[in-house]
């Protein structure tokens, strides 16, 4: 088996000692060519090569959330095809929620361990992802589409991750503190929390109207706080298309119940009440909003948009497990 090792030498968890020794441990077991990303895109564009070739069999993202969105958006650049290269996944980054809800370590070095037994033993799956596009007819039409892994958020979501990634560039750590932080501080200073702006369409149903926030997920926690997994949205499940959490209110009581909810959340129970608006295993539909609001995917932050068309594709990529 040939395998490209994508490495995000940037990784926040994994020191070059330690990536030295998951490279020799792979290479022990598959005919191996390792490379460190160089830029923003690097990864996608490393993705997009070993799709397009005929000899490698497997793609090995070595990084956070951040370089495995990149080799997905890359291997899946012409859309999903069973011939693709397969994805495996070695947490590095600060939080590492795709890994983790495919039920892996969050350690490096025991994810290469479980990657390499299950490799021995044919152990694979074929996961459904989210796609998110410009919409027609809207100032957003001509965005490209882009894959997510795990989550995207519209609207007060982006937001946050917007601010967690201007206190990284002033030379921040990324840590759950800081993620903490800047909830707080995109409470306080958002503009829309007060009247919802999102409306949600789907084809055949009525509109969803005044979401103050709206969190689209394909698998469940939707994030971690430590060791802790966050269910948001418990039914979202990589076997089935896309859920949807919204919120039609965020002031202080509510957003006190609400986090409270999210901290005691379990796989069974998520956010719930009057003001949630919770839906299931979604394959299109569309989120406007009457201002331009941030939009991020799996932690990236993708600017502002007004409208974004979301579809979710089942069995979108084939993941060792």
């Amino acid at each position: 088996m040939r395998a490209l090792l994508v490495v995000n030498p940037a990784a926040t968890t994994t020191s070059a000692r330690v990536r030295d020794v998951l490279i020799h441990a792979l290479a022990s077991e598959v005919k191996l060519e390792a490379v460190t990303t160089e830029y923003r895109g690097h990864a996608r564009d490393l993705g997009r090569r070993a799709a397009e070739s005929d000899d490698i069999d497997l793609v090995v993202a070595l990084g956070g959330d951040g370089t495995v969105n990149e080799v997905a958006n890359g291997l899946l650049h012409a859309g999903p095809d069973p011939s693709l290269p397969r994805l495996a996944v070695v947490p590095g980054g600060s939080t590492n929620v795709f890994a983790r809800a495919l039920g892996l370590p969050n350690d490096a070095v025991e994810a290469t361990g479980a990657i390499l037994d299950a490799l021995r033993d044919g152990s694979e799956r074929a996961v459904g992802l989210g796609l998110a596009s410009g919409t027609p007819g809207t100032d957003d039409e001509a965005v490209p589409d882009r894959w997510f892994t795990f989550c995207a958020g519209f609207g007060f979501v982006g937001g946050v991750v917007g601010r967690v990634e201007q206190a990284r560039e002033r030379g921040k750590r990324s840590t759950h503190a800081l993620y903490l932080r800047q909830v707080v501080r995109q409470f306080l200073g958002d503009p829309h929390r007060g009247e919802g702006t999102l409306t949600l369409e789907q084809p055949g149903e009525d509109p969803v109207t005044g979401l103050v926030l709206s969190m689209v997920c394909n698998t469940a926690p939707w994030t971690y706080l430590g060791n802790r997994g966050v269910y948001g949205v418990p039914g979202a499940s990589f076997d089935t298309a896309l859920d949807v959490l919204g919120l039609t209110r965020l002031s202080v009581p509510t957003a006190t119940r609400y986090a409270t909810q999210l901290l005691s959340s379990t796989p069974d129970k998520g956010l719930h009440g009057k003001h949630a608006v919770t839906l299931h295993d979604l394959t299109d539909f569309t989120l406007h909003s009457k201002v331009p609001l941030p939009l991020q995917m799996d932690g990236d932050h993708l600017g502002l948009r007004t409208s974004v068309t979301f579809t979710g594709v089942r069995r979108a990529l084939r993941v060792i497990v």
